[in-house]
């Protein structure tokens, strides 16, 4: 196969990290983000599985699980316990909001949101930008250089949501998950992770902030 080349990469990127979720975000009409995802993933996963020199066990490789299990949940239950004393401090109105207005919705969210979204995710976020755009990155600190672009990309993608929570926290979530990845190769970890924080954030009351829809999930969520 053909390499692509440096230009090439440079575009992809900017085609795929920056222009499309600019032009999502400045949108004059409504779309739904779900279906724009699932196809620019479905781009990221055919390119990865052309790529020869592409392992991909990492697609999933659940062996790297189970040793990581503490590390993954007691770092869980810290950050856990923060933003839920935050929400109890500075939002007490948005606590288990979502789960007290309509539980139906909640148990439907925590079982499609990893599924639906979160796996997407890190096939572009991580296996597909980690594979990609290797070549680019150079020096002694090459990976941690990697890490903190995936995670700037990854909280980028979030100005869909016109708030600056979104933007924080995912990048804050997005070096933790990138260092999860270089560490196990393993998209099953990145995507227990992200699902736990997620899935938290609909729980505990911060869900409004990672919403867009024509339809809003909770009675004070706005339509973003």
């Amino acid at each position: 196969m053909k390499l692509i080349t440096r230009t090439g990469l440079a575009i992809e990127f900017l085609i795929i990290f920056v222009a499309l979720p600019l032009g999502y975000r400045f949108a004059p009409m409504p779309i739904r983000p779900l279906p724009v995802l699932w196809l620019v993933a479905a781009y990221a996963l055919w390119a990865l599985l052309r790529d020869p020199a592409f392992d991909r066990t990492r697609l999933w490789n659940w062996t790297a699980v189970p040793p990581r299990f503490s590390t993954i949940f007691a770092l869980f239950a810290v950050v856990a316990l923060v933003l839920w004393l935050s929400v109890r401090r500075f939002v007490p109105g948005l606590e288990w909001l979502l789960f007290r207005q309509n539980r139906a919705i909640w148990a439907m969210v925590m079982v499609a949101y990893p599924v639906l979204s979160v796996y997407p995710q890190e096939i572009l976020y991580r296996a597909f930008f980690f594979q990609r755009y290797a070549s680019v990155f150079k020096g002694r600190h090459r990976q941690w250089s990697m890490i903190l672009a995936s995670a700037a990309a990854f909280a980028f993608l979030h100005i869909i949501f016109r708030n600056w929570l979104a933007i924080v926290l995912t990048f804050g979530g997005g070096v933790l998950f990138a260092a999860r990845y270089e560490q196990t190769k393993s998209l099953a970890a990145t995507t227990l992770e992200h699902s736990l924080y997620g899935c938290w954030l609909f729980t505990v009351g911060l869900g409004q902030y990672f919403y867009h829809g024509s339809i809003a999930i909770v009675g004070t969520a706005t339509h973003r």
